[in-house]
């Protein structure tokens, strides 16, 4: 008897992946390479051909026109939002967008949305799982930050349709961590969550009702993550270099 196997997806700033329930354990299902995390890079070949994950890495060091990285802090938002972000980021954006309009990265001479270019991790991951299946699949619950908003929330799911997955349902990240440790074993209780990601450092406060979780509270700091702390870095060695460069 054949059966739509639902797969769970972590849609990451810098790493993603995906797993199932074998039962009530979870797995989770590796690459091609055996790493059970895909880093969430999106480039543009020589062949203009889409490569994602540790073979799109290297274009970030020798040809960054050609690739983006950390593409969750642009879903759902506008030019406007991300402005002082963008002053980090080597992306470009299309010359011709107007105020508004949903972001266009360049990569190369192409340009694609934030939810195209998440599509093409969403579309990795499911041919990583199609491939450890054998059979197709196209159903996923995908897990988000707390403190996504409508727009960014509809923009995930978006990049879903995009990769040929019916996006049942979004989970909210500290749930989903709750989850991961069992803590719906518990009937009733509260549970602080601490998140640092790869673009966020964030605490939600989570009130268990039999087995429900409901987020009561969230909260943090969405410039205060993996690459902000890398940023922060590279301008300390920086300003440290610049006296030597007087010499």
């Amino acid at each position: 008897m054949s059966f739509d196997r639902i797969v769970g997806i972590d849609l990451g700033t810098t790493n993603s992946l995906v797993a199932f329930m074998e039962g009530d354990t979870p797995v989770v299902i590796p690459g091609e390479d055996g790493s059970n995390l895909l880093p969430s890079v999106v480039a543009l070949d020589e062949r203009d051909q889409i490569i994602v994950g540790n073979a799109a890495r290297k274009y970030l060091i020798e040809t960054s026109e050609r690739a983006v990285y950390s593409v969750k802090r642009l879903m759902g938002r506008g030019v406007e939002d991300i402005r002082e972000e963008l002053k980090l980021f080597p992306f470009r954006l299309a010359e011709d967008m107007q105020p508004g309009e949903v972001l266009r990265i360049k990569l190369g001479d192409k340009t694609f949305t934030p939810p195209e270019i998440s599509a093409f991790i969403l579309r990795q991951l499911k041919r990583n799982a199609e491939r450890f299946f054998n059979a197709p699949v196209s159903k996923a619950v995908i897990t988000v930050p707390a403190y996504f908003n409508d727009a960014q929330r509809q923009a995930t799911k978006d990049a879903g349709r995009i990769a040929g997955l019916d996006v049942l349902r979004l989970v909210n990240e500290p749930t989903a961590a709750s989850l991961a440790y069992g803590l719906d074993k518990k009937q009733h209780g509260t549970v602080a969550v601490y998140d640092l990601g790869g673009g966020t450092f964030d605490i939600s406060i989570l009130k268990l009702h039999d087995g429900i979780f409901e987020v009561i509270a969230t909260n943090g700091d969405t410039h205060l993550g993996g690459d902000d702390i890398d940023n922060l870095l590279i301008t300390i060695a920086l300003d440290d270099s610049r006296p030597f460069e007087k010499r």
